[in-house]
């Protein structure tokens, strides 16, 4: 094991797992010392009744709830709900949602504790230097890992673009992993946020800044995503199940947070910024193109990931000089079980991705401008090969056909 001459590892949110963390809500709000907290949350989960579960855990009456966050994090929303949380006299905030939700109620959190109502001039790295208002996230979905993670990524629609917040300070407090909240979640939706936990955990163990804690936490999201990935799906309300990913995806953003992403995470949010997909998708289909464009500098830790993926009889049957490759095809044929498993709804391939009406989010005419916004990206720097226009290009190409990167991309 590599130990780097110097890294940084940190997460201070206390985390809660259970079956029923949510009825210590009370306990924690008291500790926090917040009487009138805000309720983030949006239509799918109020739609499906969880928003209920936690009211009743709370167990108060006259709670302020704004209902209404968009699929991705944006500017306009953030500053409603401030509006909202100012003029409602509210000392602390809970989130309960998916990663948008997670990543609003940052947002939320910065302008309320800082005041203005310009969130542009925290973006980037180190901006937000004090601590925030009392803050509970509450996972819905067992992929972005946003409750354990320093980082917020909010959509700029006007332009386009998604805009990164990176400080400590946007940690939460505490984190509440209840398998009630994830167990309404649809098969799709499963399936692509299990991905989305499942490249945090690949690219953490891959990219520059690793380190051996957040290799920890890495291998043990890795292995629990792949053993209960496709339970969830055919089964999902075990419980047990829904605990686990949940899990999983704490551990992985715990160490993606630390250690860093790399190139699928640079095309993720161009792709997402640019046509409006969907965070997971992104990552299940960038995946395997990731860790193919780096084997050149990465082949023995892809090597590596094969036991925590494939689990130890593929490991040990497999030659040492083909597990490299074996673990991108593991990826490549759970992303074709998932596809099968949601009967075709999980894209293996960015001309896949359709929306509502069956219209293409991808159209072949995008990709230059995806490629020209990933330029822009911040997360390109800690990926183990460097990476300029032209290879972003070849990268999109064979994504939208769904061709192999073969061997990797020789530099």
């Amino acid at each position: 094991m590599h130990i780097p001459g110097y890294y940084e590892f940190c997460n201070r949110v206390k985390v809660v797992s259970g079956h029923n963390a949510l009825e210590l809500i009370p306990e924690y709000l008291t500790q926090l010392k917040s009487d009138n907290p805000l309720i983030i949350t949006d239509k799918g989960v109020e739609g499906v009744g969880l928003i209920n579960v936690v009211i009743e855990a709370i167990n108060r009456s006259n709670l302020i709830i704004f209902n209404d966050v968009p699929a991705d994090s944006d500017l306009n929303t953030i500053s409603e709900i401030a509006k909202i949380y100012l003029d409602n006299k509210c000392d602390g905030i809970i989130a309960v949602g998916g990663g948008s939700v997670l990543d609003t109620a940052k947002g939320v959190n910065v302008l309320v504790s800082l005041g203005g109502d310009n969130l542009m001039r925290y973006a980037g790295a180190g901006k937000v230097k004090t601590k925030l208002k009392p803050f509970i996230a509450i996972p819905t979905t067992s992929g972005t890992g946003s409750e354990m993670t320093l980082a917020a990524v909010i959509a700029d629609h006007r332009r386009k673009v998604k805009l990164g917040f990176v400080s400590y300070n946007l940690l939460p407090d505490i984190a509440l992993l209840d398998s009630r909240m994830t167990q309404t979640l649809p098969p799709h939706l499963t399936a692509l946020t299990a991905m989305d936990a499942l490249t945090h955990a690949c690219e953490a163990y891959t990219c520059l800044a690793k380190n051996p804690m957040s290799d920890g936490a890495a291998i043990t999201a890795i292995r629990l995503i792949s053993e209960n990935i496709l339970k969830a799906i055919e089964t999902p309300d075990d419980k047990e199940t829904r605990l686990a990913l949940a899990n999983a995806s704490a551990l992985a953003g715990a160490a993606f947070s630390n250690s860093m992403v790399g190139m699928v995470h640079t095309l993720g949010h161009a792709t997402g910024g640019v046509c409006n997909v969907p965070h997971g998708t992104c990552m299940s289909i960038f995946l395997p193109y990731g860790l193919e464009y780096n084997l050149n500098k990465t082949s023995h830790l892809t090597a590596e990931l094969l036991f925590s993926l494939a689990g130890e009889e593929v490991y040990s049957s497999t030659p040492a000089g083909e597990r490299a490759q074996r673990t991108i095809e593991y990826v490549r044929e759970l992303n074709q079980k998932l596809h099968d498993a949601t009967q075709g709804r999980h894209a293996r391939f960015l001309k896949e991705i359709k929306d509502r009406d069956g219209n293409l989010m991808v159209p072949h005419e995008k990709l230059p401008e995806i490629a020209s916004t990933a330029m822009g990206d911040a997360s390109q720097f800690y990926n183990p090969e460097e990476l300029d226009y032209n290879d972003f290009m070849m990268v999109l190409e064979l994504a939208w056909e769904g061709k192999p990167l073969l061997n990797g991309y020789k530099k």
